[in-house]
């Protein structure tokens, strides 16, 4: 379905965002640099750029545009792309690259991975070139940051860990020499996937060019507390943040995402700790969150709704 401005404002306007905005609201995140992955909204950039601004939020991480991951967008839409967004006065808080997710060398992990540049399929074979292409486009956007991951989920991460963490010692060294942040998400798929796994590779690296996405949903995946466990042990060293909530399944006994606040993540005591740290870091609703239609916009809405009465 191909939603309008019309649409989005109007939802907006009927779930009372505006309202409260016209009633003297002006920074909805109170403080927070609050965005969206754009395409969890939609892929039309256009329609996810509206749907932003719609809330007064000033940020968004890019991953796909106009139905093509930004790696292997053409020059026009990059253009038209950076465009939109100042005239939106929007800003990106990174660039979310699929950069070490694909398998680790010597394991096969995920079968079948095809090297295919032009298609957005890479191995590790295309690291650096893919790492010095995730560069320009994050200085083409006006951000440092570049989110990375460490590689599919093995069956004993331990097994693989040194190899992960030198790999990205070396790609943080490639960064540093170009100005550029990787910052490390704890993805439930890949080898770092709690806070206690991310915050362990960042410190043995000890460079300012690795830091972290902290991703309490991701945590719960892999059965972490993420707050205040998984905080406790990456708190300071991420500029970056995923927020997505996550359930019970009362039928099947499985873990599944829900809208942020219909969850059993403690977001109040994370949001609560993060004001008193005085974080100043980005972060992004990644909604994964599907209501039972399927609509993407408004499932992100009610995320993003339930995130606002959190903050």
């Amino acid at each position: 379905m191909q939603l309008t401005r019309r649409d989005l404002f109007k939802g907006a306007a009927a779930a009372g965002a505006l309202a409260s905005l016209a009633a003297g609201e002006p920074d909805p995140a109170h403080g927070f640099k609050l965005g969206i992955i754009s395409d969890e909204i939609s892929s039309n950039l256009d329609e996810a750029i509206d749907f932003i601004t719609s809330y007064h939020l000033h940020f968004v991480e890019l991953r796909e545009i106009w139905g093509r991951n930004l790696m292997i967008a053409p020059q026009e839409d990059l253009d038209r792309a950076r465009k939109l967004l100042a005239a939106h006065n929007v800003t990106v808080s990174d660039i979310a690259s699929p950069i070490f997710k694909w398998n680790i060398p010597g394991e096969t992990t995920k079968a079948n991975e095809k090297h295919d540049f032009a298609l957005g399929k890479y191995t590790e074979e295309d690291a650096d070139k893919t790492l010095l292409k995730s560069f320009e486009l994050a200085r083409f956007f006006g951000t440092k940051k570049v989110r990375i991951f460490s590689y599919w989920r093995v069956p004993d991460p331990e097994k693989v860990y040194p190899q992960v963490r030198d790999r990205l010692a070396k790609a943080a060294r490639l960064a540093e020499q170009n100005d550029i942040v990787l910052v490390l998400e704890n993805e439930y798929e890949c080898n770092v996937g709690t806070g206690k796994e991310l915050g362990r590779v960042l410190r043995e690296v000890n460079s300012p060019a690795l830091r972290g996405v902290w991703d309490p949903g991701n945590a719960v995946m892999l059965g972490e507390t993420p707050f205040p466990d998984g905080y406790q042990a990456v708190k300071g060293l991420f500029p970056h943040m995923h927020i997505k909530d996550a359930r019970k399944n009362p039928e099947t006994g499985k873990i599944v995402w829900a809208p942020v606040g219909g969850g059993f993540i403690d977001f109040t005591g994370q949001f609560a700790a993060l004001h008193q740290d005085h974080y100043s870091g980005t972060m992004s609703l990644e909604t994964h969150y599907r209501r039972p239609d399927g609509n993407k916009a408004e499932s992100t809405r009610e995320s993003l709704q339930g995130l606002l009465k959190v903050v």
